[in-house]
């Protein structure tokens, strides 16, 4: 444990020393960060929507809020404002909703509501991926609609096959269609695959917590990336 929390502050401290000099103009004249509130981050599914099943019998909804409550944690390190979609496992459909059916429709559109009432918000949306065949493996980044999305998966990508696997060759790509929450929000947004549970070897890897954590730290890069694109671009526009 007090290695974990070494590497932990040795990272914040790293991470502070490389992202300085974004965060330099963003800051006022008594230090306050003047950072956009707030980036969303949507662990995906949750309570009866558990999503994939991994080979070891760990459901996706769990592995994704592991990972995205690390996200949180370094994210808070350098007081950016953060919301999360759900801090448990668990639905956030209305109490009206009885099917599982409508409970996920439910979860959708409460979780578009939660982004589209953060002013400037930024959406990362956290998942696994699965696949028939096991031997398909590797993180990769979707991105919605919104100006700047599309820039801001490419950074993500890039980052993550840094930090993760060197050997990814995936690419970034436009988010399908059929993705409701993606589909239906306004602000930047990405959509991240952290590697595919039907992978054996990605599988071990994603249910432990250090390489959650490692995960995290690429995401959490991509964030900071994806601010300094984002505001660059607004910058630019204005």
């Amino acid at each position: 444990m007090k290695k974990i929390i070494f590497l932990l502050c040795a990272l914040a401290l790293v991470l502070g020393a490389v992202w300085a000099p974004v965060f330099a103009p963003a800051m006022g004249e008594e230090g306050a960060a003047l950072f956009p509130p707030a980036f969303v981050i949507d662990p995906g599914h949750g309570g009866e929507d558990g999503g994939a099943v991994s080979l070891s019998g760990h459901p996706e909804s769990e592995i994704n809020l592991a990972i995205a409550l690390r996200l949180e944690w370094l994210l808070a390190l350098y007081g950016f404002p953060v919301e999360m979609t759900r801090e448990e496992d668990i639905s956030v459909h209305d109490p009206q909703a009885e099917t599982l059916r409508e409970k996920k429709v439910s979860d959708l559109k409460n979780r578009v509501a939660l982004v589209e009432a953060q002013p400037q918000a930024m959406l990362i949306s956290i998942h696994q991926n699965t696949f028939p065949d096991p031997r398909y493996s590797g993180a990769q980044v979707f991105y919605g609609g919104a100006e700047g999305s599309q820039d801001w998966a490419l950074a993500a990508q890039e980052l993550l096959r840094q930090a993760l696997d060197p050997s990814n060759t995936r690419q970034a790509k436009p988010i399908p269609g059929t993705v409701y929450l993606m589909q239906h929000v306004s602000c930047p947004a990405i959509l991240v695959e952290c590697g595919f549970l039907s992978n054996p070897t990605e599988d071990l890897m994603l249910i432990q917590p250090q390489y959650q954590l490692k995960v995290a730290a690429g995401l959490a890069a991509a964030c900071l990336s994806g601010w300094e694109i984002i505001h660059e671009g607004e910058n630019t526009h204005g």
